[in-house]
């Protein structure tokens, strides 16, 4: 059992919230306890329940660009526009869903191949650096979630722009913003820059390609194709990375838990969606919760052990976080002072024995 009290604490500057959670240690269970029940589980699923269902809505997806583009080949208005939607939407799935499974190492057993794989979904599909995905978000949103300072997602945060505007205007210039950022945050580490710089270029060349050979596009009509595409899904894109973490406790790095209490209170799904789960996969979608405890494991495999975790989180009386997107958005622009301007309130977890 928990027990919270919010008060604030005259030491914390910029009037800081602090929730102290007292709970007892005896409470909590052993996360080798649920690792070894989700291991069992796994170890009895052949490689198609791994990695075989992963790699077919992959293959299915490369089928869709072409199909969009030949829509957009259509004089037909609608025709076309669907060609649009369908392009954007296979660029989602490559740049989010494959891109941070195979930066994970989820995509296939060979970290080898999952390295490459990482290089063509994320550089030179989705124009962001695979190097950068793996700093931030492997080396420390996964070990530090939601710890004040480090996996805070305090990344996601624009203050200076109002609620609006950033909850659905803003995500619209994503686009634009993966490569400048990418070549930000690798300035100084030339190899990698020179490595991104082509990859990605190669990236855009093929895409430019693409739709002037096959689709009929000028050079231009070609990259204004690009960035609307690639712009379609980007407000969701936003949302989804707010919504799973933000608003939720946050621990200091002294005051951090034992990593199973940190990830259920730390972490949100949201229900399943047949637009997002194929394009951002169930691991950031419906099983983020068991994609956090278990992120090595494929997006079929977190969907998988979603009734293992949600029990066993259940039955020793710690949080199993859930809403749906509507939800969210509406608590995230009515509370976006407070969520995404304000500093968030830190949780001190007080062990007792």
């Amino acid at each position: 059992m928990s027990f919270a009290t919010s008060k604030k604490d005259p030491r914390e500057e910029m009037g800081t919230e602090i929730v102290e959670d007292k709970v007892k240690l005896t409470d909590i269970p052993k996360f080798s306890d649920l690792n070894q029940e989700v291991m069992t589980f796994v170890r009895q699923c052949t490689w198609m329940d791994k990695y075989g269902i992963d790699w077919c809505i992959t293959i299915m997806g490369f089928i869709m660009v072409y199909v969009a583009l030949i829509c957009m080949q259509s004089p037909n208005l609608l025709t076309f526009c669907l060609g649009v939607f369908i392009y954007g939407y296979c660029f989602q799935m490559f740049a989010v869903r494959c891109a941070h499974s195979s930066v994970h190492n989820a995509l296939c057993e060979s970290r080898t191949l999952n390295r490459m794989w990482a290089f063509f979904f994320g550089d030179v599909c989705g124009s962001f650096s695979s190097d950068i995905g793996y700093d931030i978000h492997i080396r420390i949103h996964h070990p530090h979630t939601n710890i004040i300072g480090l996996g805070d997602s305090s990344s996601w945060k624009v203050s200076f722009l109002p609620a609006l505007f950033y909850m659905y205007g803003a995500p619209l210039l994503l686009p634009l913003m993966s490569v400048p950022v990418s070549i930000k945050e690798l300035w100084g580490q030339w190899v990698k820059i020179a490595r991104y710089t082509i990859l990605m270029t190669i990236g855009l060349a093929v895409n430019v390609l693409l739709l002037m050979k096959i689709s009929g596009f000028s050079f231009a009509g070609a990259l204004l194709c690009i960035f609307a595409s690639r712009s379609l899904l980007s407000i969701p894109y936003i949302h989804v990375n707010i919504f799973q973490h933000i608003g939720l406790p946050m621990y200091s790095r002294d005051h951090r838990p034992k990593k199973i209490y940190q990830m259920s209170t730390g972490v949100l799904n949201l229900p399943r969606n047949p637009i997002l789960d194929f394009t951002f996969g169930h691991a950031i979608i419906s099983a983020h919760v068991e994609h956090h405890l278990f992120p090595h494991l494929s997006d079929n495999m977190c969907l998988s052990i979603k009734p293992i975790v949600s029990r066993f989180l259940r039955q020793h009386g710690l949080p199993y976080n859930e809403d749906d997107y509507l939800s969210r958005m509406w608590h995230f622009t009515v509370k976006y002072q407070e969520l995404m301007v304000n500093a968030p309130p830190i949780t001190h977890f007080v062990g007792i024995q």
